[in-house]
């Protein structure tokens, strides 16, 4: 396949880094990315986003934007909106669908409006989170627009006080009912539904369970009844469908086995997910068959604009 301008292989400018929290992941993506590209026979540019993108995207001429950013300004509709202006085709979800996946609580109105079971939750002052109970324990407090559980705050049943939220926070977070029960995940390829992870850890799904060797264990194909590993894959394609999604997506939900598929719940939906050794979307493509490079192919060739 030869590239737009007539190169004998595509030109693709992986995008990493850039300034969100989730900066170190996105780099590792990013490099895993560009190395299995060039095995694919691409011309492979990384770079690391920063306030001159759009000048180091003049200057290299892409065919493609591989989106390998995560978090802020990478995948709530920004760089979308800069890559829409440059013409640039690029993967996974386009401006308005990024936008609504990043604003949680927007997100969760969309999923609701399509008939996808949430949990309750507010959108709530931070000054007023930390002087009082917002809504009664359990109940998480999270930041409305990050990913990769930063800022993850769980108030227990027994909490007395109020938690006391870190600099990392913003002045509006989200307040969200605790959803007991197991952490399970489906990626959505396109139209498909791949499979159903359950992951498995000695606590709470948070950062360095995601991201550090060893800090999960992935049961691929999760082993659950029949009738809630179909719905998780219901779920996560009219999910996927509710916010406009394209190109790659994941969809995280928390299952209380104790009541069947009455206790399935949707949590939220990553446009943009990890492509490190330890993520999830590669490990569910290698399972149905579908090899890091030939996923990684298959999501340059997806790419396009939004108009």
């Amino acid at each position: 396949m030869a590239g737009r301008s007539g190169r004998d292989a595509p030109r693709v400018a992986v995008l990493m880094g850039g300034a969100s929290a989730e900066r170190e992941v996105s780099l590792s993506s990013g490099r895993e990315c560009a190395a299995a590209l060039r095995g694919e026979g691409y011309e492979v540019v990384e770079v690391d986003a920063g306030r001159d993108l759009a000048e180091r995207l003049d200057e290299i001429a892409p065919d493609v934007a591989f989106n390998a950013l995560h978090g802020r300004w990478g995948e709530d509709g920004c760089v979308q909106g800069l890559l829409e202006w440059l013409r640039i085709p690029y993967t996974h979800s386009g401006v308005l669908a990024s936008a609504l996946a990043m604003d949680k609580q927007r997100a969760k109105a969309a999923f609701r409006a399509a008939g996808l079971p949430v949990v309750e939750s507010i959108l709530a002052p931070r000054e007023e989170v930390e002087a009082r109970h917002v809504m009664p324990p359990p109940y998480v407090v999270k930041p409305n627009n990050e990913g990769s559980s930063v800022g993850v705050y769980i108030v227990h049943e027994a909490a007395n006080a109020p938690p006391k939220l870190g600099p990392e926070m913003p002045p509006v977070v989200m307040v969200e009912a605790y959803a007991p029960g197991r952490e399970l995940t489906v990626t959505v390829m396109g139209e498909r539904a791949l499979t159903v992870t359950d992951i498995v850890t000695d606590g709470w799904y948070d950062y360095h369970a995601k991201y550090a060797p060893g800090g999960s264990r992935h049961v691929v194909p999760a082993e659950i009844p029949r009738d809630v590993f179909e719905a998780c894959l219901d779920h996560a394609l009219r999910a996927h469908r509710a916010l406009g999604c394209r190109g790659l997506t994941r969809t995280d939900f928390r299952w209380d086995e104790s009541k069947g598929l009455a206790g399935l719940v949707v949590l939220e939906l990553n446009t943009q997910p990890g492509m490190t050794p330890t993520s999830l979307s590669p490990e569910q493509a290698a399972v149905c068959g579908i090899s890091f490079g030939a996923l990684c192919r298959w999501i340059v060739e997806d790419a396009s604009c939004d108009r």
